[in-house]
């Protein structure tokens, strides 16, 4: 396999020894096995991003910040400088979500490092040593459905605790690793109390994890940890350790006929989304 030039950059600045091969190629990236001294580690190396829509892209870069001046009004006015600027913070925003959530104790890829559009980070593996699959490629018992489900609803309140949204989970970007599943796949991560699209995507995620684990266990499909979740963290009562019920209440009133929109436009592309991802 010849090596791409931007992972023979990282060869000679002594980043990484060699690649061993390519694991998979998304929409976003590339990502290669690599060794690195006596360690197998991955390397993701992003593509450009062409196929992205606009209002996607908006949602999830809300009040997102340059401190360069001068990139800022690139990005604004949509030039080719300003797209390159922008492509480098949506990468950037995945290194940062990663560090930020691996201190937080979040079970993310521990990150290594990141250069020229090239991030480094852990190779979670399976109870072989392998890659770990992907949770839409595996199939799972009602009670492993439930067990892995409830850990991951800790992995997202834990998240949120520490100021985060995913803002595309689902089984497409969850790992099952040999001591469970670990969350990938974070360049579209959004501050909570930022973003004013925080509340649509927590309610999403939760609703994708509802959705996927209760093809396994059905009883799932009743809960409503999402509504749950976010209307404790409003009230400033969320931590990690938080007990939830699944149930909530909602409280009745006149509707927002706006938010149904919005909703179902977040539901046609989510499965969009889905589609191409199954392709």
């Amino acid at each position: 396999m010849k090596t791409p030039p931007r992972l023979q950059s990282l060869i000679e600045e002594g980043l990484i020894d060699s690649v061993v091969r390519q694991l998979m190629s998304g929409k976003e990236a590339l990502v290669y096995v690599v060794r690195c001294g006596d360690e197998t580690r991955c390397a993701k190396v992003y593509k450009e991003a062409t196929q992205r829509s606009f209002r996607q892209a908006v949602d999830y870069t809300e009040n997102r910040r340059t401190k360069n001046s001068r990139q800022a009004r690139a990005m604004a006015k949509g030039t080719k400088f300003g797209r390159q600027a922008q492509e480098a913070a949506w990468q950037n925003a995945e290194v940062d979500a990663l560090y930020r959530l691996a201190a937080a104790g979040v079970r993310v890829p521990q990150p290594y490092n990141f250069m020229d559009g090239v991030l480094l980070m852990e190779l979670v593996a399976d109870e072989h040593g392998d890659a770990a699959p992907r949770l839409n490629g595996v199939m799972f018992t009602a009670d492993e459905a439930r067990t892995h489900h409830r850990s991951l609803l800790v992995e997202v309140v834990r998240m949120l605790c520490a100021g985060v949204v995913h803002g595309d989970l689902s089984e497409f970007n969850i790992l099952l690793a040999s001591d469970g599943p670990v969350i990938i796949d974070l360049p579209q991560a959004v501050d909570a109390a930022g973003n004013n699209h925080a509340k649509r995507m927590l309610l999403r995620d939760v609703a994708n994890l509802r959705d996927f684990f209760g093809g396994f266990a059905p009883d799932l499909l009743t809960t409503d940890y999402g509504h749950e979740i976010w209307a404790l963290y409003e009230a400033g009562a969320l931590h990690p350790d938080t007990p939830l019920t699944g149930q909530f209440k909602r409280a009745t009133g006149p509707v927002d006929l706006g938010e149904v929109i919005r909703e179902i436009d977040d539901a046609r592309d989510e499965e969009v989304a889905r589609q191409q991802r199954m392709q």
